[in-house]
């Protein structure tokens, strides 16, 4: 099981949360053509390693939060609160309020 240290609440087990998805990719913009959003919606990577991702504590503060997780090992480095989502939106339209990907050092990983 997963211990996510909340900002907020500070150290709650995973079953307190709810996964949102990806936190590293951008929604295109306006102008984009269609098969832009196809890919947003709906192609994804699946990366072993570190990866950037949205969580909601729905058990507790109801934030949503930002985590660093290493998808193999599930060890969590870093979690940074967020913003909540804008009323009625369920993909976590406002990303790009947040700390970017850049912004949260990725570890090394070991050999």
């Amino acid at each position: 099981m997963l211990r996510i240290a909340c900002p907020h609440c500070g150290l709650r087990d995973e079953v307190e949360f709810r996964y949102r998805g990806d936190a590293s990719v951008r929604r295109p913009g306006e102008e984009a053509e269609a098969q832009a959003y196809c890919d947003y919606v709906y192609e994804r990577a699946n990366p072993a390693g570190w990866h950037l991702e949205w969580w909601q504590h729905v058990h507790g503060c109801r934030q949503v939060l930002k985590v660093l997780r290493d998808t193999v090992s599930h060890e969590i480095q870093t979690v940074v609160a967020g913003q909540s989502f804008p009323a009625g939106a369920t993909d976590g339209s406002r990303r790009e309020t947040l700390p970017g990907h850049d912004e949260i050092a990725l570890p090394e990983r070991s050999a």
